[in-house]
């Protein structure tokens, strides 16, 4: 099983790589073998720090606005041929700003439309190599969100999409699937979890006891990007601690 989680000699592209899921992603896979690259929002690797829950320690790093379409087309190509591309970017907009038209638009041109246009523009890459796709959504587009109808619509539609790649893309090299993290303990989460009652009163509705971690999730996205996962095809796995049950 050690040699099917093996990656050396495999390129990696993480969008959304720069901190939190995406980056224990990242770093799970570079710890692996694989050679990684990653797409974040600031200037330089630089401008992350460590106590962000960012390591960018031995991964390329490129900033890229993905909430712009243009952008992400202009974008450079990280490597000559690509293995496994891992689709983590997300927003959320707290206060109830999604209920407005700014706060909405932002958060779906991220959350949902950049999805789209990233797999769009290395499905070729992908297709030479018999690569994967990884999709990741949250549990929250299995369910309402009161206060952010724009993050729990756009990751339903995240959901949705990993399964019609699957349909059109798998007959072209591509098997694409998704992962849906519950709550992790990250810095899109700190509104809650910086809080000790909030935070006790999430806990106490999370059979495995405790918030999830970014290596939760890294493990969960080896083992769809690897060979032990092959007959995996359009599926989302859902990583939370048993919340959703």
């Amino acid at each position: 099983m050690s040699s099917e989680l093996d990656f050396s000699n495999q390129h990696v592209l993480v969008v959304g790589g720069s901190s939190g899921i995406g980056n224990g992603i990242a770093q799970a896979f570079r710890a692996r073998g694989g050679q990684v690259h990653v797409w974040g929002t600031r200037p330089t690797a630089q401008d992350y720090r460590e106590s962000e829950g960012s390591d960018l320690t031995g991964l390329g790093y490129t900033q890229v606005d993905v909430g712009d379409a243009d952008a992400i087309a202009a974008a450079s190509e990280p490597f000559e041929e690509l293995d496994v591309l891992v689709l983590c970017q997300g927003i959320v907009v707290y206060n109830r700003g999604e209920f407005e038209r700014e706060g909405w638009e932002r958060v779906v041109r991220v959350n949902l439309d950049s999805l789209m246009h990233c797999a769009r523009r290395f499905k070729p890459a992908l297709a030479r190599r018999g690569g994967a796709l990884i999709i990741v959504s949250s549990v929250s587009g299995l369910q309402g969100n009161v206060g952010n109808p724009a993050y729990a619509a756009s990751k339903a539609g995240a959901i949705s999409l990993t399964k019609s790649l699957a349909q059109a893309w798998t007959g072209d090299g591509v098997r694409v699937n998704g992962l849906a993290p519950g709550l992790v303990d990250t810095k899109l989460t700190k509104v809650m979890t910086e809080h000790p009652k909030r935070r006790e009163a999430v806990i106490a509705t999370i059979p495995a006891g405790r918030l999830g971690l970014p290596q939760d999730m890294a493990g969960a996205a080896l083992f769809l990007a690897s060979p032990l996962a092959s007959y995996v095809v359009g599926h989302t796995l859902v990583v939370d601690g048993g919340v959703n049950l």
